[in-house]
C-alpha cells in the first residue's frame, strides 16, 4: 500500500492532477467561511439550534455547513444541478434540446451553456428568498435580528442575491476546472467534500455526547455498525455488473491474419453511480426549504413536517424519484442502438443474438431487468437509515445519501487512480483482493 502511494507521485500528470483537485477543494472550503455581509452569525447559530427543520439540515450536509453559517457559498452545486435536471427533462419534451443531447461535443457545448444561464437564473430566486427568510429571523437567546438594522429591506436582498449568485457560480467554475483539469467528476468531487467535511465535528460530537451520558455507548456501536454495513453493501451492489459476453471474428489485414477474440461487455447494476440520489435530493430540498422560509404559517409549517426526512411522503416521493432518475440518467449515458452499430462496424456479436436491431433490442432488455434492482436498491439504502434513526430516536446526519454518495465517489476516484497507475505499468491499489464486478 506505501509503495502504491510513492507510485502515484512518481507519474507527473497524475501528480499534477492530485496537487491541482487539493488546491481547488482548499479554495472551496475557505469560500464556505466567507460570510455574506450585513449577517450576525451569532444570530444564526441561536437560530439554527433551535430550530427543528430537518429539511435545512440535509440541505446543510450537501454544502458543507455553509448553508446555516450563510456564507457566500451558502447555495453550494445545488442550483447547477437543478439547472441540469431542468435540461435534460427538456431533452424529452422539446425536440430542439433532444436534437443537441445527440449531437456530440457540440451540442453539449450549448447545454453546457443553457445549463449556465438556468444556474444563474435559479440561483438568484433562490438567493432572493434566502434574504428574505434571514430579515425574519431573530435569535431565541438574545431576540436579536440576524440581519444589520441598516441594510433591512431591497439592499440587503440585492446584496445577499449577486453575493450567493456569485458564490453558486464560482463552485460551478470550480467543479468544471476538477473535470477537465483535475480528478475525477468535479461536481459529484464537490458534494463529496461538504459531506466529508462534517465528519470530525459530527465525531467530536458524539463522543461528547457518551462522555456527557445522554447517549448509551450500546447506541454508539448500532450506529457504528449500521454505518460500516451499509457501507459494505454499497461496495458490494456498486461493484455488482452484468458481463454481456462478445465474440470478434477473424480479421486479415495486409498479409496478417488475426485470431477473432471472446471479450464481455460489462454493464453495471448501478450504471447511474450516485447521479439520481443528488437529482432527487436536489428536488426533494427546494420545495421543503422554501416552505421552511415563509415564516409564521402554521399551514406552511405542518406540510413542511409532512416532507420531513424519514417521513412516509419524504420516504415514498424519495424512493419513487430516485428509481425514477436511475432509469432516465442511466437511458442517457447508455445507448443500445449506439452500442450494437458500434458492435455490426467492428464486426462483433453477441452470441446467438442476431448484429443490429437484435443486439440492440437485447442490451435494453438486459438493461431493463437489471435497472430494476440497481434503483430499488438505491432508494432502499436512502430511506431506511433514517427510516431506522427516526424509529430509535437517533439524531445523526451520516445518514444513507451520505454514505452512498461518499462510497461512490471514493471508488470513482480510486479507479481513476488506478487506471492512471496500470497505464505506466504499476500496481495499484486493487492488485491483491481486487474489487471486481459481481456477477448478477
Amino acid at each position: 500500500m506505501l509503495d502504491t502511494f510513492k507510485n502515484i507521485f512518481r507519474i507527473p500528470e497524475l501528480r499534477k492532477k492530485i496537487y491541482f483537485t487539493l488546491g481547488v477543494i482548499f479554495i472551496y472550503r475557505l469560500g464556505g467561511h466567507i460570510p455574506t455581509p450585513g449577517i450576525d452569525p451569532r444570530v444564526l447559530a441561536d437560530f439554527f439550534a433551535q430550530s427543528q427543520n430537518s429539511l435545512f439540515g440535509l440541505y446543510d450536509m450537501f454544502v458543507g455547513g455553509a448553508f446555516k453559517r450563510v456564507t457566500i457559498f451558502a447555495l453550494g452545486i445545488m442550483p447547477y444541478i437543478s439547472a441540469s435536471i431542468i435540461i435534460q427533462l427538456l431533452g424529452s419534451v422539446f425536440p430542439y434540446f433532444h436534437k443537441l443531447q445527440r449531437e456530440g461535443g457540440e451540442g453539449r457545448k450549448k447545454i453546457t451553456q443553457y445549463t449556465r444561464y438556468g444556474t444563474v437564473l435559479l440561483s438568484f430566486v433562490q438567493a432572493i428568498a434566502i434574504s428574505i427568510f434571514l430579515q425574519s429571523i431573530t435569535s431565541p437567546v438574545t431576540g436579536m435580528h440576524a440581519v444589520m438594522s441598516s441594510l433591512m429591506g431591497i439592499k440587503f436582498t440585492l446584496l445577499t442575491a449577486i453575493s450567493l449568485t456569485t458564490g453558486t457560480m464560482l463552485i460551478m467554475w470550480l467543479g468544471e476546472q476538477i473535470t477537465n483539469r483535475g480528478l475525477g467528476n468535479g461536481i459529484s468531487l464537490i458534494i463529496f467534500i461538504g459531506i466529508v467535511a462534517r465528519i470530525p465535528t459530527a465525531v467530536i460530537a458524539e463522543v461528547q455526547q457518551v462522555m456527557a451520558g445522554t447517549r448509551h455507548i450500546f447506541i454508539e456501536l448500532v450506529i457504528l455498525g449500521i454505518i460500516i454495513a451499509m457501507t459494505a453493501f454499497i461496495v458490494i451492489m456498486t461493484q455488482a455488473m452484468r458481463r454481456i459476453p462478445i465474440q470478434t471474428p477473424k480479421k486479415v489485414v495486409g498479409t496478417k491474419m488475426y485470431a477473432g477474440q471472446n471479450t464481455v461487455l460489462p454493464l453495471r447494476l448501478n450504471m447511474a453511480g450516485v447521479i439520481p440520489i443528488i437529482f432527487a435530493s436536489s428536488i426533494m430540498t427546494l420545495p421543503g426549504m422554501l416552505i421552511g422560509m415563509i415564516p409564521g404559517m402554521e399551514v406552511m409549517e405542518n406540510v413542511s413536517r409532512l416532507f420531513a426526512p424519514g417521513g412516509i411522503i419524504y420516504s415514498i416521493l424519495y424512493s419513487l424519484l430516485i428509481i425514477f432518475f436511475t432509469y432516465f440518467y442511466t437511458a442517457i449515458i447508455f445507448n443500445p442502438l449506439d452500442i450494437a452499430d458500434n458492435l455490426k462496424r467492428s464486426g462483433g456479436f453477441i452470441p446467438g443474438i442476431r448484429p443490429g436491431k437484435k443486439t440492440a433490442e437485447f442490451l435494453d432488455n438486459v438493461l431493463s431487468r437489471i435497472t430494476l434492482p440497481g434503483s430499488i436498491f438505491l432508494a432502499f439504502i436512502s430511506v431506511a437509515p433514517f427510516m431506522m434513526m427516526n424509529s430509535m430516536k437517533i439524531n445523526f446526519f451520516f445518514g444513507g445519501t451520505s454514505v452512498l454518495i461518499v462510497v461512490g465517489v471514493a471508488l470513482d476516484t480510486l479507479q481513476q487512480v488506478e487506471s492512471h497507475l496500470q497505464m505506466r505499468n504499476y500496481d495499484g491499489f486493487m492488485k491483491k483482493g481486487k474489487l471486481r464486478g459481481r456477477r448478477v
